[in-house]
């Protein structure tokens, strides 16, 4: 049997190397924690993962937290506008439906329960943080050698990718705090949704419902404009600091959602998080001193902002990509052709990811701004633009062109009026349908009332 190393325990290597046991291969997976040292540790993300990632899950039967994970079943976009005396105002909000729920797991409970999967099953764990000099050793003693640490010294054997990435500064700067003691949104209390709030020129905030460490928790999630007012957490490193400045910010900028967070408390010590990175896609295959060749997992080789929600979902799906390309392998040799290949087919979904995520980076053009506004008026245009989440592809049909969007939306006016055309001609049917039998029934009256007089004469 084939011998693997992952370099990794996120999402994807821990993913991966699960799928891979089960299938009989011999893994050695590299974490530079053990299993009891994440789950006590600091927060790693915001993830939220929607259909297709958790089905890639399912599939290998690693969904352990589904019914204790809140379910959210809708997508909401909050827009502020300009401010006023009384604060910024929304001038969009709307929540769409998804097709299939979505959910929130902190990452400290997930890889360390799949970490302790992993070995109860017999897969062997390295506690060590891997250098490119350790790396130069052991891929003469695998197979394959698989990157999915995305951070560190490692991420330097992978070039960036100068076409694909456009950017090379931060364009965000990330804070995050879980808590406990959020009040349901007032519009919609029963429904549990991501709620994705833009305040241009200042940044977002994502509200995400979520299980943590001391159970369901809420994500307070900013993205603020490098040197914008929400730019506000370098140098905090006191968590209570931390929060109190997430609802400041909320408070001035979206009081909407701090109207509902004014009682809330961290779930735990290491619950806060912030940092800044730029996104880059980088080439798929690193060349060792040595000559060796290493294959780039993830948001080792794709690192988006995640002001689209995206990682957990791209890891997810390059797993599951680089899972059935190694088992199609078979016997033959994990060459830098093949190698390629893989990652290629990951790139065929990262690419409408990265595209998309870059967009959003971006001050919103009119049409899209366009688009957003219409999602209050047609629960079509909700519904498509929350799923969008799931399946990034479809933002190509509408979304980036003028003139696709000014399509769409002609179309569903046109289907909106055809349908409200439709229903008042049924109720109009049916109040007639009413009228007749109405007639109907004074005429058999009359009859009965002449049958009577005849008779008593």
């Amino acid at each position: 049997m084939r011998h693997i190393l992952i370099v990794g325990a996120g999402q994807s290597g821990l993913q991966l190397a699960l799928g891979l046991q089960s299938q009989g291969y011999e893994l050695t997976l590299l974490s530079n924690r053990t299993a009891d040292e994440i789950r006590g540790g600091r927060v790693m993300s915001t993830q939220c993962m929607f259909r297709t990632a958790l089905d890639h899950e399912r599939d290998l039967g690693l969904n352990f937290w589904e019914e204790r994970a809140p379910r959210i079943e809708g997508l909401g976009i909050s827009v502020a506008g300009p401010s006023t005396p009384g604060g910024h105002p929304r001038v969009i909000d709307w929540v769409g439906r998804l097709d299939g729920h979505a959910q929130s797991v902190d990452q400290r409970i997930k890889m360390a329960g799949w970490m302790e999967t992993f070995e109860q099953r017999g897969g062997q764990v390295v506690i060590h943080g891997a250098a490119v000099s350790d790396l130069d050793v052991l891929v003469r003693k695998y197979d394959l050698v698989l990157v999915a640490a995305g951070k560190g010294e490692l991420v330097s054997l992978f070039g960036r990718d100068t076409a694909r990435s456009p950017y090379d500064t931060p364009r965000r700067a990330l804070a995050v705090a879980y808590v406990h003691g959020l009040d349901p949104r007032p519009e919609h209390p029963d429904v549990e949704a991501v709620r994705c709030n833009l305040v241009p020129g200042v940044g977002e905030l994502f509200v995400v419902p979520a299980l943590t460490t001391t159970g369901r928790a809420d994500i307070l999630f900013w993205e603020a404009v490098p040197g914008g007012p929400a730019d506000a957490f370098q140098g905090i490193t006191d968590p209570a600091e931390h929060l109190e400045r997430v609802l400041e910010l909320m408070e001035h900028f979206t009081p909407w959602e701090y109207a509902r967070a004014t009682k809330v408390e961290l779930t735990d010590a290491g619950c806060t998080l912030s940092g800044r990175y730029a996104p880059t896609v980088r080439h798929p295959i690193g060349r060792l001193p040595g000559g060796g060749l290493v294959l780039g997992v993830a948001d080792v080789v794709v690192a988006n902002d995640p002001i689209t929600g995206q990682g957990s979902n791209s890891a997810a799906k390059c797993a599951a990509v680089y899972l059935e390309s190694i088992l199609e392998r078979g016997d033959r040799p994990f060459d830098e052709e093949w190698m390629r290949t893989t990652f290629d087919r990951y790139w065929e979904s990262a690419r409408h990811v990265t595209k998309w995520t870059n967009t959003m980076l971006a001050p919103p053009p009119e049409h899209i701004v366009h688009l957003l506004d219409a999602g209050s008026a047609f629960p079509a245009v909700a519904h498509r633009i929350a799923n969008g989440f799931d399946d990034p592809s479809d933002f190509e049909n509408f979304f980036y062109e003028p003139e696709k969007a000014a399509a769409y939306l002609e179309e569903v006016r046109e289907e909106a009026e055809a349908a409200e055309a439709a229903e008042a001609g049924a109720a109009e049917a049916e109040a007639e349908a009413d009228d007749v039998a109405g007639d109907e029934v004074e005429v058999e009256a009359d009859d009965r009332a002449h049958e009577a007089v005849r008779s008593s004469r």
